[in-house]
This record gives structure tokens, sequence and C-alpha cells, in this order.
């Protein structure tokens, strides 16, 4: 990846992450303002769910900042990984947000709940237009700049759509009931709540298995790497692929491979091949590095040819 392609993926990415913030920031202050006004409980814990998220997103900033840092002699390969850790951190944030609410729905359950007014309605259908465009937003940029970071920050919009919804089912329920005269519609709202929870912390469970998965020097899959492979064996000089291994290091990839070319050939000449496999795997900016490793083809191998 060129030097200008990475300014691009870091100022887009970057970008991102502040929509996060700010949009967190603004839905936080106007859901707790209108939550307070309304005395809507769900309201307020919801407000809570987006001031948490700022934490989050402000994670995501830091370690898109680390990631772009160029590789230097204690980090050869670059610090791409700085962007999964980060998932992980926010994976983990996602999951303790899904257990305080469910803790704070069940303790709903035996406290007295007030009826909410219709603004706090209002409040929670514009958060949730918001949140699910800014989760449509993160999670086109996530995945066509491969950040973990911001596409397990874009899930995380996504979990407060869902709390918003429950907010909703909670508060519009809970009014009808104060209407109605029926008390036990009231409790819809923490239930939701409940739901809402698991929901969430299956989700950041599944995220964060993966962001680890990935910080593990997980390798690509053989069909992941045919069209790299099949580049490599189409370069003059290259009989043989012996080991291809195509590592994850964040939004890009390190490739360490071993060829080989005929025996009789002078030192100079296989390292030029091995110049031509690394320029070809490289031109793409997907793959940041390789490390080519030169074999001599056995002679039985060419005598039999």
């Amino acid at each position: 990846m060129t030097s200008q392609e990475q300014d691009i993926r870091y100022k887009k990415v970057r970008f991102g992450a502040w929509i996060g913030i700010i949009g967190n920031i603004v839905l936080a202050v106007l859901k707790g303002v209108i939550g307070v006004i309304a005395d809507s409980r769900a309201l307020v814990a919801d407000a809570v769910h987006s001031a948490s998220d700022v934490v989050g997103s402000v994670a995501v900033l830091i370690g898109i900042r680390a990631a772009k840092l160029p590789p230097d002699r204690d980090h050869p390969y670059g610090h791409g990984k700085a962007e999964t850790v980060t998932a992980i951190i926010v994976a983990v944030l996602l999951f303790i947000v899904g257990v305080e609410i469910a803790i704070g729905a069940v303790r709903s359950f035996f406290e007295p709940i007030a009826v909410p007014g219709m603004i706090a309605i209002y409040a929670v259908i514009f958060s949730i237009i918001i949140k699910e465009m800014m989760f449509r937003y993160k999670i086109f940029l996530g995945k066509k700049y491969r950040s973990d970071a911001l596409v397990t920050d874009a899930w995380h919009h996504r979990s407060d759509v869902f709390s918003s919804l429950a907010a909703l089912v909670g508060i519009g329920a809970s009014i009808f009931g104060g209407a109605m005269n029926i008390d036990w519609l009231v409790y819809m709202d923490p239930a939701a709540g409940i739901f809402v929870s698991l929901l969430i912390m299956k989700m950041s469970w599944k995220l964060g298995g993966e962001a680890i998965h990935n910080t593990l020097d997980h390798v690509l899959h053989e069909e992941d790497t045919e069209d790299m492979l099949r580049k490599v064996k189409a370069v003059e000089g290259v009989l043989k692929v012996d080991e291809f291994l195509a590592r994850e290091h964040g939004h890009y990839v390190i490739v360490d491979l071993k060829i080989s070319v005929n025996p009789d050939i002078s030192v100079e000449e296989g390292h030029s091949i091995g110049k031509s496999v690394k320029r070809i795997l490289m031109e793409d900016g997907y793959v940041q590095d390789v490390r080519v490793h030169i074999n001599p083809y056995s002679r039985e191998e060419i005598e039999g040819t």
C-alpha cells in the first residue's frame, strides 16, 4: 500500500471514528435531557448507553492512529494489529454495557416505575434513525478499508438500535398501560431491556472472538489466497511454490513463502526472481510485505520433466 493510499485510508477511517464520537455525544445529551423531562427511566438508561459508546469510539480513534505508524525496529511488520486490539477493547466494553443493561432491567422489576411523557417516544425514534445511519456508514467504511475496529464499533451502534427499540417498546407499553390502567404493561420496559442485553452480550462475544482470532497470527485459508498463489506461479523462473503463508496483520497481510528455482542459475538471478514475486504480490496494496525464501528445484524433478 502506497503512502498516499495509507493517508486516504487513515482519513476515511478517522472520519468514521469522529462521526461516532460526535453522534454519541449529541444523542447522549439529547436523550438524557428529554429522559429527565419526560420522567423516562428507559430513555435515561439509553442515554447512558450512548455516553458509554463515546469511550468505544475514542478507543477506535486511538487504535487507527496507532495502526498508521510506520514499521520500526521493534515492530518490523508495522502496527496494523493496533486496530484489532482496539476491536477487542470495544467488544469488551460492549459486553459490559450489555451486563449493565441487564442488571438495571432486573432491578426495575422491584422498583416503582412512572409513566413517561410522549416526548420520550419521539426522542427514541430519532435516536434509532441516527444510530442506524451511523451503523450503515461505518460498516461500509470498515469493510472497504478492512478496519476491524471500525466494523466492531459499527456493530456497537447497531446494539444501540436494539437498545433503543427496547426502550421504545417499553415506553410505548408504559404509556399505553398508564392510559388503560393496565399496571403490568409498565414492566414491559425492563423485560425488553433484559432481552436486548442478551443480544448485545452475544454480539460482543462473537465480535471479540473474531478479533482475538485475528491477533493470533491468523493465516488466510487456501480459498482466500488462490489469486495470490496464481500470480506467484505465473512469475518467470518460479518452478514450484513450496510453501505459502499469508498472515493477517490488521488491515493488511504479510506473506511468507518458499519458492523453488532452477539450481543452475546464479544467486543474483534467484534474487531477481524473488524480487519479482514480491513486487507482483504488493501491487494491489493489500499485501504490505513479502518474505521470500529461495529453494533449489530438485534435479530429480527437473530430469523427470
